[in-house]
């Protein structure tokens, strides 16, 4: 995922989204939730419209 300023971060699906199988594809926003201890990382939680 390429943040709105430029930075890289590895994000992977939060656990409801996998749950109610919802797909992101290439070129989607969406809303990522940043780890606290590592900026590197972080979960998808919302795929905009």
């Amino acid at each position: 995922v390429t943040t709105e300023s430029g930075a890289a971060v590895r994000a992977q699906l939060c656990g409801r989204m996998r749950k109610f199988r919802i797909r992101v594809i290439l070129g989607d926003r969406v809303t990522v939730a940043l780890s606290p201890y590592d900026l590197t990382h972080g979960m998808i939680v919302f795929r905009d419209k």
